[in-house]
């Protein structure tokens, strides 16, 4: 079977490489490296069986051969990121909206089951516990550059359940919650990385606004396999999903498990929301997921603990290597 992951040069997109490589398939992966690096792939460079493409999946002639030639589309390639939605707002929007039309146009050309990778964003300020995939999104005013990113995520998910209404597409959509692990960085305001970065250089610990909001964190090798068995679950076809952890923390206990586990000599420094992104900038209380959908479907299961995705992350920060 012919794999095509758009994004597979990224963090997620890259271990979702690795393990279809290593169930036998053929893989092809397509990353424009805005956000990805060669570097997460470079160990597949060789294999017979992984292809990789350097373009964007706005380039539609390139699209339109990847697509054509493989079996099944993971739609991962997207901005991402608060702080990269935030500079460059423009590119972001363009990608993840017309990225997506593109890639659901061709899937549906020639036929291809799809997966779209959204996220637990779409929800917005809803700060219910836990949120199940069926809650309602609460968005702040359009001014406040951060809900484009959710808008343009939420209007991905209708662009493919419309394909899977009208054209009976087989679409699935997942909503990833905080994956994180070694290989991803903190370039783009990803927490855990930039915590881990600041705290073995002792340098302060940045959190921003009071840092009482709280998030659950994911292994990325549990979102991965979960990816995996739902494309192979038939029951997961026109269905959303929520993959994330269930161990909810608060932004200030983060920063302290990750000082301890370093042992590093840092502070945290508390720095306001204003200042970090911009003024009116909103952020969500609580974001923990409601996972049982999955859990029914393929058993789904999150294998690593806090401590244990801090350790592995942090090896990797300081060695290069899991």
């Amino acid at each position: 079977m012919k794999i095509l992951i758009t994004g597979g040069a990224g963090f997620i997109g890259s271990y979702l490489c690795e393990a279809y490589i290593e169930r036998g398939e053929e893989v092809y992966a397509v990353d424009d490296l805005s956000t990805g690096d060669l570097s997460n792939i470079s160990h597949l460079a060789h294999h017979p069986r992984f292809h990789f493409v350097k373009d964007t999946i706005l380039n539609r002639e390139t699209m339109l051969e990847l697509v054509g030639i493989c079996d099944i589309v993971v739609h991962l390639a997207a901005a991402v990121g608060v702080k990269l939605i935030i500079d460059e707002p423009l590119k972001s929007i363009h990608t993840n909206i017309a990225g997506t039309e593109t890639v659901l146009e061709l899937a549906n050309k020639f036929r291809k089951m799809i997966l779209l990778a959204s996220s637990s964003e779409v929800y917005g300020s809803n700060s219910r516990v836990p949120l199940a995939e069926s809650d309602m999104r609460i968005y702040g005013p359009t001014q406040v550059l951060r809900w484009s990113y959710a808008a343009t995520k939420a209007m991905d998910e209708f662009l493919a359940l419309a394909y899977f209404r009208t054209k009976r597409l087989p679409v699935i959509i997942t909503r990833f919650f905080n994956t994180v692990g070694p290989r991803q960085t903190g370039r783009y305001g990803m927490v855990v990385p930039r915590f881990i970065a600041q705290a073995l250089k002792n340098e302060p610990i940045t959190v921003f606004g009071d840092g009482t909001q709280t998030r659950t964190f994911t292994y990325v090798e549990d979102v991965v396999r979960g990816i995996v068995k739902l494309i192979d679950a038939p029951g997961a076809v026109g269905e959303i999903f929520n993959i994330g952890g269930e161990t909810e923390i608060s932004i200030n206990d983060l920063a302290k498990r990750i000082i301890s586990i370093t042992g590093s000599r840092s502070q945290i420094r508390h720095i306001p929301y204003s200042d970090a992104y911009q003024e009116g900038f909103e952020d969500m209380e609580r974001r923990v997921p409601d996972i049982t959908k999955i859990k029914s479907l393929i058993n789904y299961r999150n294998t690593h603990s806090l401590d244990d995705i801090l350790i592995k992350a942090t090896n990797y920060e300081r060695n290069g290597a899991v």
